[in-house]
């Protein structure tokens, strides 16, 4: 397992929360869960999408949707309040937030024609990167199909930094995801049309694409940069896939509450490992 300390600026990263440890279960301040932090950075991007300031988050308070620049990388200014004590303060059970007996270390492993499947579709192994793994085991209805490798599993999405319609248009119609058999009618005029992208959560199922899009942070712990992504499973129930290979779509109806708007993602994009690599 990477080292906890910078796991945990890597989710400080991902969240734009304060992160600190905790060994005990009941605290007066909010406790992290795995599905917190997928349903937290999904919805960061996808309110950013909408032209929001904040999001606010049940149990954790008000998170700014404007830091996203490096963190650490310049002290800030003397006439300032440090950038850590507006940020909320949410406390982390280490040993019940990561599976240590699921790590897997990839940096140096090479798959080359190797192939992989999860759910019956490929699995792009994050060759490459440390891979913490998340304790979701056990903490879903339906039991664990979903997490496993056969063809009740679901497929491995990787959730980058900044992976929103700008990068794939999804062909709309009337707001809605159209998978009509007018499919060049649609691209020309995807062309000339505005908000023609679809409005919801972005991930891929390649590593190397998400990578291009990652979070980026300067460790306080070891003073090395890092990247780091998110490695979900996706629901293929509810993902969309865009004309642009290689990028799917968790969509939100528009006029969707912050109550249905939640439920979309967490019924949608389950977490099982924080990924990181050294920059």
């Amino acid at each position: 397992m990477p080292d906890p300390k910078v796991c945990l600026e890597a989710l400080e990263a991902l969240t734009g929360c304060q992160m600190q440890p905790t060994t005990e279960d009941t605290q007066p301040t909010p406790q992290l869960t795995p599905q917190d932090l997928v349903n937290i950075v999904a919805l960061r991007e996808f309110y950013k999408q909408e032209g929001f300031k904040e999001l606010e988050y049940e149990s954790i308070g008000t998170l700014s949707l404007q830091d996203d620049a490096d963190m650490y990388s310049s002290p800030p200014a003397l006439c300032q309040a440090p950038e850590s004590s507006l940020k909320p303060i949410v406390k982390i059970n280490l040993q019940k937030f990561f599976h240590r007996e699921f790590d897997y270390d990839f940096t140096n492993v090479k798959d080359g024609n190797q192939k992989f499947l999860r759910g019956n579709e490929v699995y792009i192994r994050p060759c490459g990167w440390d891979r913490a793994a998340l304790r979701v085991s056990q903490q879903y209805d339906g039991g664990d199909q979903w997490l496993g490798t056969g063809k009740d599993a679901w497929p491995v999405s990787y959730h980058g930094h900044n992976m929103d319609g700008s990068l794939g248009i999804i062909l709309t119609r009337d707001g809605n995801p159209d998978d009509s058999p007018q499919f060049l009618e649609a691209c020309a005029a995807s062309m000339i049309r505005e908000k023609t992208s679809g409005r919801g959560v972005y991930s891929t199922p390649d590593i190397q694409l998400a990578e291009r899009y990652c979070k980026l942070f300067t460790s306080k712990v070891d003073g090395k940069r890092y990247k780091v992504v998110l490695q979900n499973r996706i629901n293929p129930q509810s993902r969309k896939s865009c004309n642009r290979d290689g990028l799917w779509l968790v969509y939100i109806p528009e006029n969707s509450t912050e109550v249905k708007t939640k439920a979309i993602v967490q019924e949608s994009l389950r977490p099982y490992g924080l990924l990181l690599k050294k920059a």
